[in-house]
């Protein structure tokens, strides 16, 4: 049994009031985060703070990816990309903080793009159906076949940081963030969660928590004031 939290943007206060409801109902659970814990809302540095110190996994989102090239491949698309994406709050989180701010690059840059784990697989934007065409018909017995593709795209429009494709069914439920919803929304097509519902916009973040691909639960929190105003 896990629990998995959707894309945070900066939204601290918000975060801790989630995270404090699921370990005060599911103690010692372990917790995952499909990514984008940066930009839009006013506290990037807190959210990759709190992350650290409680353990929380995760998996990078776009915006995490182009923090991590401003910074380290400032040429590259993913940099140039991140001028007209909501940078101007996270670079005002990381004022007189560049340790911190070097230290969470580093996390960006190593942390895995997905988990497949045994009770769901986890990524940001998830698997493209568009792949289904290049895979052998049995892949969902071996998922690591799709390693190459998630790699070698990591820019495409397709690939796992980025896509708004309708997903492939991979045989497990696909747990991601990215395409923002009103609510936690299932497509039982491609078997895969949506859980990234606003909470930079006002909204909420959302969390759900998952056994042996099945849903258990879904939490909420009303966004802060305060992570976005």
């Amino acid at each position: 049994m896990i629990a998995v939290i959707g894309d945070i943007h900066g939204c601290y206060y918000t975060l801790v009031e989630l995270y404090n409801k699921i370990i005060s109902r599911y103690p010692n659970i372990p917790v995952y985060t499909v990514g984008d814990l940066v930009d839009r809302g006013n506290h990037s540095c807190e959210v990759f703070n709190f992350v650290i110190v409680n353990n929380i996994f995760f998996t990078p989102g776009n915006h995490d990816y182009m923090f991590f090239h401003f910074f380290k491949d400032p040429t590259s698309v993913f940099a140039r990309s991140w001028f007209f994406n909501g940078n101007e709050t996270t670079l005002k989180s990381y004022e007189n903080r560049e340790t911190e701010m070097f230290q969470h690059i580093e996390l960006v840059r190593t942390a895995p793009l997905y988990f497949n784990l045994p009770d769901c697989f986890i990524s940001h934007a998830g698997i493209s159906e568009m792949y289904g065409k290049y895979l052998p018909p049995n892949f969902r017995s071996s998922l690591n076949l799709l390693d190459n593709f998630i790699v070698n795209d990591l820019r495409s429009d397709q690939g796992i940081l980025w896509t708004r494709d309708p997903l492939l069914n991979i045989g497990k439920l696909q747990i991601v963030g990215h395409t923002k919803q009103q609510e936690i929304t299932l497509i039982e097509d491609s078997n895969a969660i949506y859980i990234d519902t606003g909470a930079c916009v006002g909204n909420k973040l959302s969390a759900i928590i998952v056994h042996e691909n099945r849903v258990l639960e879904t939490l909420e929190e009303k966004t802060r004031l305060d992570d976005i105003i």
